[in-house]
């Protein structure tokens, strides 16, 4: 009996932390955050991800990040941009990383940038869609979100006011 209460209390100390916090942002999805559905953490496929100079970038590590997939031709896409770029401004301890895949031209994506004021979040593109296959992206927008291993742990398809008191709340109750 004690090694079975030991087991349990190794599994229970040496728990994925990101995944015990899913029950706690379930428990406060409202809003576009309803369409946020969280799976178990499994590591994010390799695919080189470039900035928008072609240079190769890794995703941030070791903290949160909301990665979202996106396209400069994509309305609903572009509707929630802005967004996103609010939401890294008021949450710098996340990264927020948008990922233009397929084909959006470098100057494309710089003007759309400026004409809406994105500036906070890091833009890296996926222009053969190496990163957005591997993970299942077949419509846009696909947001994934990210523990601090770099784990996938949800994923929202469509767009979403990233920066809401909904969209607050769960990403909260993640980071707790």
């Amino acid at each position: 009996m004690l090694r079975v209460l030991f087991v349990y209390t190794a599994l229970a100390l040496g728990a994925n932390t990101a995944m015990a916090d899913v029950p706690a942002a379930q428990a406060v999805q409202a809003g576009d955050m309803r369409k946020l559905a969280f799976e178990e953490a499994k590591p994010l496929p390799a695919a080189d991800l470039l900035t928008l100079e072609d240079e190769v970038q890794a995703l941030p590590a070791g903290q949160w990040t909301v990665l979202n997939f996106w396209a400069t031709w994509c309305p609903p896409c572009r509707k929630e941009m802005p967004s996103l770029d609010r939401l890294q401004a008021a949450r710098p301890d996340l990264a927020v990383v948008t990922v233009a895949t397929g084909r959006n031209p470098v100057p494309k994506i710089r003007q759309f940038f400026a004409e809406q004021s994105v500036t906070h979040v890091t833009a890296l593109r996926d222009p053969d869609q190496t990163l957005a296959r591997k993970v299942g992206v077949i419509g846009l927008p696909v947001t994934l979100i990210l523990n601090p291993e770099g784990q996938i742990v949800g994923r929202l398809t469509g767009d979403a006011e990233w920066d809401s008191p909904d969209a607050l709340a769960v990403l909260d109750a993640l980071s707790r």
